[in-house]
């Protein structure tokens, strides 16, 4: 799996951290305090995208015009960071896989649609900065996934040609970004995920981090 790879860049929610529950929480509470019903289903259907442009999907669906975009984004990410502060896991395999890719001397990025705040509060509520070479957020960036620019940025930002680098992943959005960067894509599935066929478009796909180090 990891044969002619120099880079693997990590998604992060639902890959490093076990943040899609609190994701939803946070989405929950804060729709349904704006007057949108909401509920995880409706939270899966826009699954990968940076959030605001979560907020402007919903928000024109409902004709929401009392609170700004970037006002209830602001609401919502200050809410997410407590939780994972509070509550924030690690995915597993997270620790054992990034001493694995350290021993190998690969260059390890994050490349995530969430925005700097968040991913900024993962890695150090998880206290696994020191691992990373390069943490990219697509939040000011001009396209997110399914867009591969994301993944393109932490490539170049890591000195590796794409065609050298592997993706990991938990959404199709994020595969599709991946695949479309030339990226070798591994995909690590929700449970509810598991029979996705459109999940086939990745190169592998695991149950968890750990499979990576068994078959590499």
């Amino acid at each position: 799996m990891l044969a002619d790879i120099n880079a693997v860049i990590f998604d992060m929610d639902g890959v490093i951290i076990d943040s899609e529950p609190l994701w939803r929480k946070a989405m929950i509470q804060s729709f349904t305090e704006v007057g949108i019903p909401f509920s995880d289903d409706h939270c899966r259907i826009t699954t990968g995208l940076r959030f605001k442009e979560v907020a402007e999907f919903w928000f024109k669906k409902h004709k929401i015009n009392d609170i700004s975009i970037n006002e209830f984004d602001e609401l919502v990410i200050n809410r997410l960071c407590n939780f994972i502060k509070q509550e924030g896991k690690p995915m597993k395999g997270v620790l054992e896989i990034l001493k694995f890719l350290k021993k190998k001397e690969l260059k390890i990025g994050i490349g995530t649609s969430s925005n700097t705040k968040l991913m900024n509060t993962v890695v150090d509520v998880l206290n696994i900065r020191i691992y990373f070479d390069e943490l990219c957020s697509a939040e000011h960036m001009t396209y997110g996934k399914p867009h591969p620019e994301v993944y393109l940025t932490c490539a170049e930002r890591l000195g590796i040609n794409p065609l050298h680098c592997l993706v990991i992943e938990d959404s199709v959005n994020g595969i599709i970004a991946g695949k479309a960067a030339q990226m070798k894509v591994v995909a690590i599935p929700e449970a509810l995920n598991k029979n996705n066929t459109k999940f086939t478009i990745a190169d592998y796909q695991c149950e968890s981090l750990i499979d990576i180090i068994n078959h590499s």
